[in-house]
């Protein structure tokens, strides 16, 4: 009977060297990746200039360039001057979908054409 359990300590001595050896080499989990936190996406802000075209409470049209620019105007929408049709504005605005959200209009005064110099007669 002392042999029998000779021979049980060995056998398990023998299976469980390697059993050891195996936990041991087993590698640990890579950390997670470290990842730069997202920035909130705040839209871009953008300008642009023209002639107001026409204006009520919610929209603004502006002709920039000989293009019709139309933008929404909401009550966050900061007022400068006095923008009435025909005159000169600069247009802070951001970019919604496909709407110009216009967040500043800064008004000046139409530029007066100049008159035409009669002309001379040389002599």
């Amino acid at each position: 009977m002392k042999k029998m359990l000779q021979a049980a300590v060995v056998a398990a001595a023998v299976l469980a060297v390697p059993t050891m050896s195996l936990a041991a080499q087993t590698a640990k989990p890579a950390p997670a990746a470290k990842t730069a936190p997202k920035k909130t996406a705040t839209p871009a802000s953008h300008s642009a200039k023209g002639v107001v075209k026409s204006m009520d409470a919610t929209s603004l049209v502006v002709t920039e360039k000989g293009k019709d620019v139309t933008y929404v105007l909401d009550p966050s929408t900061k007022k400068e001057g006095d923008p009435a049709v025909g005159s000169n504005v600069t247009v802070m605005y951001k970019t919604e979908g496909t709407q110009h959200v216009a967040t500043d209009v800064k008004a000046s005064a139409a530029k007066a054409h100049k008159e035409a110099k009669p002309a001379t007669a040389k002599k």
